[in-house]
């Protein structure tokens, strides 16, 4: 039987990188499909993974399960949209036993919002409190052409199920010049009056895209000046595991985060990893090194081959990333799709 004791010596983080941060969050991404193609994101023509290379569901619940015999507590699910893949409730209620455990603090969810409508209730019911819609503009025309395939009304339906199962809904918007500045300030007023978060990201120089990163980039610094002309930002201590840096706003008693990767680097507390669909470990979003897990998890029942990897994989894990999005800096700081690491 296991006592108070045992539990907390066993859940304690054992994963403690180069810099003596501990690794407690992990974010996996469990396939690299989407029924999107966001333009930051994808380009439209995308050649998917051979499914061949793809985790089964079995084996990403053995590769989440041993992390979090390794001391992470919390555990994001990411794709690609994690919805579309087939059968993903069957991982998600399975990977939930770690949270009525108590081993695992929390199981969330980052979609596109297009399939909630149908899931919102049965991931509540698993167990999962929170999940994050990207949503990056409230203009059904403008949304369609972000996107290029999505449709806002679902996604809103969604974020309505989501609501109504007792999901804590937080909105995440990619800021775009020239597409989505002007909207911001209505963006966040709905967000808040509907109870969620909104949290702005900087797009990411991550993977070949159709555009031009520099004609969308906005950097956040230049968004809060604007926001504070009208509003009153006070920063606060709230964190939900990741880099956001929240402030609350006063006028609209909601919350604001803002993910900075560029104009503010979030490194010095990085407390995560990333494992993509075919189980290579990414130990900063930002950088290329990585290391194959799937090998190691096909190559035996047991985890200790699996176990030794990510103890390896972890003892290299770099200070920060080195993002630029200049007209010098055509090429992407990696070359890899956000789609293919998750977010």
């Amino acid at each position: 039987m296991e006592t108070a004791n045992s539990f907390v010596t066993a859940h304690q983080p054992q994963l403690i990188d180069p810099f003596g941060r501990a690794v407690t969050y992990l974010r996996v991404s469990v396939t690299d499909r989407c029924d999107f193609r966001c333009l930051y994101c994808m380009a439209e023509d995308m050649t998917f993974l051979p499914k061949r290379e793809v985790l089964s569901l079995e084996e990403l619940d053995r590769l989440c399960s041993a992390f979090i015999e390794k001391g992470v507590r919390k555990l994001r699910l990411t794709g690609g949209e994690p919805l579309v893949r087939k059968n993903i409730m069957s991982l998600i209620r399975s990977l939930s036993r770690h949270l009525q455990t108590g081993a695992l603090e929390e199981l969330t969810l980052t979609t596109n919002g297009s399939q909630l409508a149908r899931f919102a209730d049965e991931l509540a019911a698993a167990g999962v409190k929170r999940v994050n819609v990207s949503v990056d503009t409230l203009n059904p025309v403008k949304f369609k052409e972000v996107t290029r395939w999505g449709d806002l009304a679902k996604v809103l339906d969604g974020i309505e199920a989501a609501k109504a199962a007792g999901l804590q809904v937080k909105i995440n918007a990619v800021a775009l010049k020239g597409v989505n500045e002007h909207e911001i300030i209505p963006m966040m007023e709905w967000a808040h009056d509907e109870g969620h978060d909104l949290t702005l990201i900087e797009t990411m120089p991550l993977g070949e895209i159709d555009g031009d990163r520099v004609d969308q980039y906005l950097p956040l610094n230049t968004v809060r000046a604007r926001l504070e002309e009208r509003f009153t930002l006070e920063p606060i201590a709230y964190k939900t595991g990741g880099p956001a840096r929240y402030y609350s706003v006063s006028e609209t008693g909601g919350r604001l985060g803002l993910i900075t990767p560029l104009t503010h680097n979030f490194c010095e507390g990085c407390n995560r990893v990333r494992v993509t669909c075919t189980g290579q470990l990414y130990m900063c979003l930002g950088q290329d090194d990585q290391a194959d897990l799937r090998e190691p998890l096909r190559a035996s029942e047991g985890n200790e081959l699996l176990s030794q990897a990510i103890e390896e994989a972890i003892s290299r894990k770099p200070k920060g990333h080195d993002f630029v999005i200049d007209r010098d800096t055509k090429k992407p700081a990696v070359s890899r799709h956000m789609s293919v690491t998750g977010g």
